[in-house]
């Protein structure tokens, strides 16, 4: 796609972070952004500010676990555009632990927002962009931790390693039907986000005290890596860019460069030797002469 202006775009998870860049760079490109989240007063707040800057926004509260929520979405985008030419399924959320020890809420919540919310949205909107028979691009949000495994955040892992795999049978599916229809598995490494802060937006279901057990060392250890990598991440705009860059290149992996790569490698050079997993954490790189700090 290399058309934006007066195209429709949709973006969940848009209130803040990754969700946010991407409804504003969409914007500033001259489309109509739909955003959704599921924190009504944040989301009103981001819709408010790009309107003031002249855009065409509509604000749906959606909660992208439940299906009818997502259909909901699809039905205002409809009757407020006519069409929908970009979709970004960006919701995301985080809980560590040991995988023996982790609540089953955190499983549902986890595994309900991260991947359930892609295959809500993809089976809510692939169907109305074939049947447009027009350019479109799906983007999926997933995680350079889709490529990568680490102990403690088991959970997340296994949601964004399915997003991935997902999307890239989904592009299959597509590319072999002739369908003008692209996707994109977007897999950033640590950004700014509030994601470390998500647990302010876990709904009541995903909860259940008799569930949760004290937090332990490990969950403890993963949650402060979390805080500190957010601290530091790179900063939305620039994955929004990112992502803008690779649907007008009809691009599939949106990948970092940094040192999740090299786990990345890490974790296939095991898979073709057919040796054990290594621990390959990533290790942040002197810029200066490539070498490893």
């Amino acid at each position: 796609m290399k058309r934006f202006r007066g195209r429709v775009a949709v973006v969940t998870g848009a209130a803040s972070g990754i969700g946010r860049a991407l409804a504003e760079r969409f914007a500033a490109e001259g489309m109509k952004v739909v955003l959704a989240d599921i924190d009504p007063p944040a989301l009103e707040a981001a819709a408010g500010e790009l309107a003031e800057r002249g855009a065409d926004v509509r604000a749906v509260p959606v909660d992208v676990t439940q299906a009818s929520d997502v259909e909901a979405l699809a039905d205002q985008t409809l009757r407020a555009f006519g069409a929908v030419h970009v979709v970004c399924n960006n919701a995301g959320v985080f809980a560590g632990g040991l995988s023996w020890e982790a609540p089953l809420r955190d499983y549902e919540w986890v595994i309900g927002v991260n991947l359930w919310g892609v295959i809500h949205g993809v089976r809510t909107f692939v169907p109305i962009l074939l049947e447009q028979n027009s350019e479109g691009h799906v983007v999926n949000t997933a995680s350079m931790a889709g490529l990568t495994t680490l102990p403690y955040a088991s959970i997340y892992h296994m949601s964004k390693h399915a997003v991935l795999a997902y999307s890239e049978c989904l592009h299959h599916e597509l590319a072999l039907r002739g369908s003008r229809i692209r996707v994109s598995a977007l897999c950033p490494e640590a950004v700014a986000t509030r994601i470390d802060a998500c647990e302010r937006h876990r709904p009541p279901r995903f909860r259940a005290a008799a569930d949760r057990r004290d937090p332990s060392p490990e969950r403890e250890l993963v949650e402060s890596a979390l805080s500190k990598a957010v601290e530091t991440g790179i900063a939305p705009g620039a994955i929004a860019e990112r992502v803008l860059a690779a649907i007008r290149d009809e691009r599939f992996y949106i990948l970092s460069d940094d040192a999740w790569r090299d786990s990345c490698h890490a974790r296939l050079e095991d898979i073709r030797a057919g040796r054990n997993p290594s621990f390959a954490p990533p290790v942040a790189r002197d810029h200066a002469d490539g070498a490893s700090t």
